[in-house]
């Protein structure tokens, strides 16, 4: 990405937080979606969110980032100069950044890692991250339930986590929990990974959070830790968790071949998932139905 390019995209994503922080309430999360540097709209939520939310400070802890230039918190950084942490398994990602102006003009620490359940809690605390934190950010197609489950070394104001909608949203569903899960490996199709919404909005009750909604295109869902999340419920006139449309499956060759809608469940309808309301292990098959009739109607 040019210097230019990159000035260009932050004054764009400044005028657009200035225009939103004007705006409430919202209809729903969604409605505060732009894009700077994350992948969809999840700029616009979290500089809505971090405008409203009290955090203890400006510090963030995002894996799952590949090379950095599509994340959840990079405008964070550049925007607001919040203070970074980030993860990927890939080695040349990290090398790759921490060579980039971006590493030497704000406070960001690049480490390699494939991150597991066992070694999250060292990796950031190692790090010197441990402790309060403004944000927390999970995205590994994978172990995405487990390893959320397992941190207990920082205390996030707010969590950013990824969910897969293809799972459906009628039971807290997530893969077995393997410490090498890889997408494709799981299955070609790269559509069997992370958990169901209902999952993380289970483990998000049962760590103090809030849900407070989701992106517009169904991939990344927010939590407000209890406590914090009043100002931010009050703006709101809906709580919503949105289904998707991405057609992103591989064929048996690694092609992409556009399958979209509920063709992409029946596709991993065989893998085994873990009810984790309680503990059961089934195919995901088995679920009865697994959308909700709202989900039924927005993936028509």
């Amino acid at each position: 990405m040019s210097d230019f390019v990159e000035r260009s995209l932050l004054l764009q994503g400044r005028l657009a937080a200035h225009v939103l922080g004007k705006s409430q309430p919202l209809r729903n999360l969604a409605a505060a979606e732009f894009r700077v540097f994350s992948q969809w709209g999840e700029d616009g939520i979290v500089e809505w969110l971090v405008s409203r939310v009290p955090v203890p400070n400006t510090r963030f802890v995002e894996f799952g980032v590949e090379n950095f230039r599509e994340a959840n918190c990079r405008f964070l950084l550049e925007n607001r100069n919040w203070k970074g942490l980030v993860f990927d398994g890939n080695k040349d990602y990290m090398a790759g950044l921490r060579n980039e102006r971006i590493f030497w003009m704000y406070d960001l620490t690049a480490n390699a890692a494939f991150v597991t359940a066992e070694n999250i809690n060292a990796l950031i605390s190692d790090a010197g991250f441990g402790g309060p934190l403004g944000i927390l950010s999970v995205d590994i197609d994978g172990n995405d339930y487990w390893v959320w489950k397992a941190i207990d070394v920082v205390d996030p104001a707010i969590v950013i986590c990824e969910y897969n909608a293809i799972l459906g949203d009628t039971r807290a569903v997530t893969v077995p929990y393997d410490p090498e899960f890889t997408r494709f490996a799981g299955h070609h199709s790269g559509l069997y990974f992370g958990a169901s919404i209902a999952a993380l909005k289970l483990l998000a009750e049962q760590k103090g959070y809030a849900f407070v909604g989701t992106s517009s295109n169904g991939i990344n869902a927010f939590f407000v830790k209890k406590s914090l999340a009043g100002p931010v419920l009050a703006q709101l006139e809906e709580v919503r968790a949105f289904c998707s449309r991405h057609r992103d499956s591989r064929d048996e060759n690694a092609r992409l071949y556009f399958v979209g809608g509920r063709a992409r469940f029946d596709l991993i309808r065989d893998c085994p998932v873990i009810d984790v309301a309680t503990g059961a292990r089934l195919r995901l098959g088995d679920i009865e139905e697994p959308y909700s009739l709202e989900w039924q109607r927005d993936m028509e």
